[in-house]
């Protein structure tokens, strides 16, 4: 064999073992970097439904909108709420005015019976002094003093029982309004739940009302994507879990294209559904349908990233539901 063979033959080895290398590296790259093209950027969604029911009278916003929290959404007419609390303003004044009734009628049941205790004290000492000049005077009269103390002392009884069903009223009154004011607070609190507000910043979608419309307390009309919540979940094979640890820097890119973004790993699924168990389909984990790779089809498990809000750009557009290709850059660990 010549030269020129042996240098042909030498640069075929090189190039088939750079091939194979090159080949390996990639394949390795692939089946267990930490990265996935299965991504999707999620958001918190707040379902707003009034808390009370009534006819819509006004509506303050239209679909897509950015609102701050506390913006008003939409009005129910509040008329119905507006006599309901004037109704419970009057029943509280009632119950104030017999709640003060019933402590004047403690005052003076506490009046009869001072009245009476001096009473039964007065004629009890009649009666002992009678008692003791029984030379001098007749037992009828004796008799009779006994039996007007004895009067005198039923009467005491009667006036603390008296004192007694005062104080009982009086207790029932206090009561009474008691429960008024919590009528009271439960009709102002109705009447400001008939306006509608947003509870968080974000975006109005699926906005489905419209003025005139009745508006049942507990039915969502609309939904708010929260701008301050965003997230994605990358997908990632369970092949890739071992390298991926909360607090590992991310990169996002989505299929739209533009700025990659940046992020931070928050955390790892720690169950999806068992797609060959026929008792798991309703016990509220991610349901991911494995993807073919190679010939065993490895599980998808959902890896919560984080994205940093300084590195969206101002004229980027961020859907909940977009599609992303996540990367993760492993932290050097001991």
């Amino acid at each position: 064999m010549n030269t020129q063979s042996l240098i042909r033959t030498a640069l075929t080895v090189i190039v088939v073992l750079a091939a194979a290398l090159i080949g390996h590296a990639l394949w390795k790259h692939y089946m267990y970097s930490p990265w996935t093209r299965d991504g999707r950027v999620r958001a918190e969604i707040v379902r707003v439904a009034p808390d009370v029911s009534g006819l819509v009278a006004e509506v303050d916003v239209h679909d897509n909108q950015l609102v701050k929290a506390g913006d008003v959404l939409f009005r129910i007419d509040p008329r119905r709420f507006e006599l309901a609390l004037a109704q419970a303003d009057a029943d509280l004044g009632a119950a104030q005015a017999a709640a003060r009734a019933a402590g004047a009628s403690i005052s003076a049941a506490s009046a009869g019976t001072a009245a009476s205790q001096a009473d039964y004290e007065k004629y009890e000492a009649q009666s002992e002094r009678r008692q003791k000049a029984a030379a001098v005077i007749s037992a009828e009269d004796r008799a009779d003093a006994v039996a007007t103390a004895r009067a005198a002392q039923a009467a005491v009884a009667q006036s603390r029982a008296n004192r007694n069903a005062a104080t009982a009223s009086q207790a029932q009154a206090l009561a009474a309004v008691e429960q008024a004011q919590a009528a009271v607070d439960l009709a102002q609190l109705n009447l400001e739940r008939a306006t509608v507000r947003a509870t968080a910043p974000g975006y109005i979608t699926n906005l489905d009302v419209r003025i005139g419309d009745y508006a049942s307390a507990g039915s969502a009309r609309m939904a708010l994507v929260r701008s301050d919540s965003l997230w994605v979940y990358g997908y990632f094979e369970e092949t890739k879990l071992p390298l991926i640890r909360a607090g590992d820097v991310a990169d996002v890119r989505l299929m739209s294209g533009g700025h990659a973004l940046k992020g931070t790993v928050e955390g790892i699924a720690r169950g999806i559904t068992d797609a060959d168990n026929p008792t798991s389909s309703g016990d509220l984990l991610a349901d991911v349908s494995p993807t073919f790779n190679w010939i065993r089809l490895a599980q998808r498990v959902p890896v919560r990233v984080r994205i940093d809000p300084a590195s969206i750009p101002k004229d980027m557009v961020l859907a909940a539901g977009m599609t992303a290709s996540v990367t993760v850059h492993p932290a050097q660990r001991d």
